[in-house]
């Protein structure tokens, strides 16, 4: 069904080139009119769209094989308003590492996207709730999985425990009944829902490993989901148990002290995961093992905050948050 006729042009953030820094981001947002979509596609008008830190590293010029010019945005909320007849007025929820990549994204009035990667949104989340779950539940469902999936045997360390990822997989790890400890590199408490006790340590004032190893019964971590990188690296190292998994989804430093001895020692697996790699459809998948637990309240969204909701117009003040370090899951609101 095509309802062109019923609908308005609208705007969309364009990125042209890379920006120099963040205080110089290059977006622009434009008047455009509505996409056309090909076969197989639905037109989705875009209702809360989330800001992923790899959305902003892309209009750095951060990810080579990012297409230009484009509209970012990877994760989005919103209603098809064109495609097969059964999806017009659906309300929609997904993410894609296709999207502001390779083709134009959700920071926009109107996108295009494939009909396969058309999933309802649990109807007990807002649009903006929805909107949030996106990259960082994909990464850290992914990580998880690549790793073996979590028992509840398994103990787990999650470095950067309160990023948007670390709060993901300490959802689902606590979801499973796994033992966790998180960790940040100064004193915080622990924010964002759990599905069981997580004790939260300090990588400025603690020894990690030892800690886990203690608590653990000289055990160690059979899983740890390091989404800083480098800065956790040897730390991680240290509290991994025989057999245990490390998954990386970024780094501050690509080079780092590698002690293969010990690796092959303890049998240890490094697990890394681009969730550009992950298409919507991909994105799709995955939200269908994860949205009945969004529906039952075991996965809760990332707590909504007006302030980190942002215009089209505001879209370089979102971006600028985002990378560096803001607490909300930051939001356009097309």
């Amino acid at each position: 069904m095509n309802i062109q006729t019923k609908t308005k042009a609208g705007q969309a953030l364009r990125v042209m080139q890379k920006s120099p820094d963040l205080d110089n981001l290059l977006i622009d947002v434009a008047d455009v009119s509505i996409p056309q979509r090909g076969p197989g596609q639905v037109l989705v008008e875009i209702v809360a769209a989330g800001v992923n830190p790899s959305d902003v590293k892309a209009s750095l010029g951060h990810m080579p094989h990012a297409i230009w010019p484009r509209t970012p945005g990877r994760d989005f909320a919103g209603i098809v308003r064109e495609g097969p007849s059964e999806m017009i007025g659906l309300e929609i929820w997904g993410g894609g590492g296709e999207l502001g990549i390779t083709q134009d994204g959700s920071h926009a009035k109107w996108m295009v996207l494939d009909q396969k990667a058309v999933r309802a949104k649990p109807a007990n989340l807002t649009m903006e709730e929805a909107a949030s779950i996106g990259v960082p539940f994909i990464t850290a469902y992914e990580g998880l999985r690549e790793a073996g999936t979590v028992q509840p045997t398994d103990t787990v360390l999650v470095c950067g425990g309160n990023g948007k990822v670390g709060q993901a997989a300490i959802q689902l790890a606590t979801m499973a009944g796994a033992r966790v400890f998180a960790v940040e590199y100064n004193e915080q408490p622990l924010m964002g829902h759990t599905n069981g006790a997580v004790e939260m340590l300090n990588s400025s004032t603690q020894d990690i490993a030892a800690i886990i190893r203690e608590r653990t019964d000289g055990h160690g971590a059979d899983i740890v989901f390091n989404t800083v990188g480098s800065p956790y690296f040897e730390i991680a190292n240290k509290a991994m148990a025989k057999q245990a998994r490390q998954i990386f989804i970024s780094t501050f430093d690509r080079a780092v002290p590698f002690d293969i001895f010990n690796f092959f020692r303890g049998r240890h697996k490094y697990l890394g995961i681009d969730t550009l790699a992950l298409s919507s459809i991909d994105g799709a998948r995955i939200f269908d093992k994860l949205k009945p637990k969004f529906e039952q309240g075991i996965l809760k969204p990332f707590p909504f905050n007006p302030d980190a909701c942002y215009p089209l117009d505001l879209a370089a003040k979102a971006y600028a948050s985002v990378l560096r370090g803001s607490s909300d899951r930051v939001l356009l609101k097309p």
